[in-house]
């Protein structure tokens, strides 16, 4: 496992997160980086299960991120306390979800709806012009493949759009601008990810 920054002292993360309730956000990412630490620690819990580390770790950087932006400095308590409980939360989360899509399911079946209250396939993924793209993607081991393919094929950036932005595994659903904010970038890059990733995912359908 690649080597991570040192944890943040006591009142260095007093002074971070002072100046990111502030505005800065590059007090925010220093945030984040200096407790990936703890993110491979507790991913180290898990390696026993069939997930591959590196997508772990994904998972489990998408808590902190969320413990980042939502911990209120003024509880008596470390942010590493309070993140480790969102990431292994995150790790279960992702783990019960992708249970779950094992079993044999259509794609059809809704996975969750959007912020107008669309309902939303996980057809709607991988959708094509293509008249022969519906006799495909009926065929039984189409959802087990797109799951394969999301893990194998997706960067581990576009994994974790993707994941956010369907609630794929049975997890939260997120909108790209709260996508955007939450990994500090603008939400036309979190579109152009999101296109990416599914135009690779296409070539298998």
């Amino acid at each position: 496992m690649k080597s991570f920054p040192q944890p943040l002292t006591a009142a260095e993360e007093r002074h971070y997160m002072q100046k990111y309730t502030e505005g800065d956000l590059e007090a925010k990412h220093i945030l984040i980086e200096r407790n990936l630490r703890l993110v491979a620690h507790i991913v180290k819990k898990y390696q026993s299960f069939e997930d591959d580390t590196e997508d772990l770790l994904s998972i489990g950087t998408i808590g902190l991120i969320k413990a980042v932006v939502t911990f209120d400095p003024d509880k008596c308590v470390r942010l590493g306390t309070y993140a480790a409980r969102c990431i292994e939360n995150e790790i279960l989360m992702h783990m019960r979800g992708k249970k779950k899509s094992s079993r044999e399911i259509s794609l059809y079946e809704p996975i969750g709806t959007d912020r107008e209250g669309n309902e939303i396939q996980l057809f709607d993924i991988i959708e094509t012009e293509e008249d022969d793209a519906h006799r495909k993607v009926e065929l039984k081991d189409d959802v087990r493949t797109l799951y394969n393919k999301v893990e194998s094929e997706l960067s581990p950036r576009e994994r974790m759009v993707l994941k956010m932005r369907y609630g794929l595994y049975n997890e939260e659903e997120y909108t790209q601008r709260e996508i955007a904010k939450l990994l500090g970038i603008s939400r036309s890059y979190v579109s152009r990810i999101e296109k990416s990733a599914i135009e690779k995912l296409r070539e298998y359908f």
